[in-house]
């Protein structure tokens, strides 16, 4: 990996990591130290995403947040701050999939690594926009995690078989100094 690499850090927020959450995802905590592990090999080339639910839910989503309600309660706005460990460019989106609002901020020649939460939605979403998009990918397998272990080894299939285009990777196998 010796391409001009950026760390896409997806959706670390207290609503996928706080335990009194609905949407509480296993491993967060394990997946959070991971990255800022990560963090250092990456000065200034890190992006960090953000879901927001949004402000008037419309098509299909209106039933999505029918069935999630909490996640549009003014009280509960917290959970969708950037998780307190992380700081950085930020970009907040109300879709799973964050590589829309992403692109604009990484240069078209740059690879991408990418964690976060969870595997099996907003992270697969990412990757795959990003890959549709003619960008090389590199997905972080220890530094993510799911609302349940086979969700995340499940996404993790999926995502493999878009190889070479994107790789399944491991946070030791990344390097520990900027690229030049």
């Amino acid at each position: 990996m010796s391409a001009l690499q950026w760390l896409v850090v997806v959706d670390m927020q207290p609503g996928f990591g706080h335990a009194d959450s609905p949407w509480w995802t296993p491993g967060y905590d394990a997946c959070a130290e991971a990255i800022k592990t990560m963090l250092p090999a990456f000065p200034d080339r890190v992006l960090f995403t953000r879901f927001v639910p949004p402000a008037e839910p419309q098509g299909a989503w209106r039933a999505y947040y029918d069935q999630w309600d909490f996640a549009l309660a003014p009280e509960h706005r917290w959970l969708w701050e950037l998780d307190p460990r992380f700081e950085g460019p930020q970009v907040a989106s109300a879709r799973f999939a964050k590589w829309v609002e992403a692109a604009p901020h990484i240069p078209r020649e740059a690879e991408l690594v990418i964690c976060g939460v969870a595997t099996d939605c907003c992270v697969m979403g990412t990757a795959l926009e990003a890959v549709d998009d003619g960008r090389r990918v590199h997905l972080v397998r220890d530094a993510c995690a799911a609302g349940t272990e086979a969700l995340h080894h499940s996404a993790l299939t999926v995502m493999a078989g878009r190889a070479p285009m994107l790789t399944i990777t491991d946070v030791a196998d990344l390097p520990t100094a900027p690229s030049s």
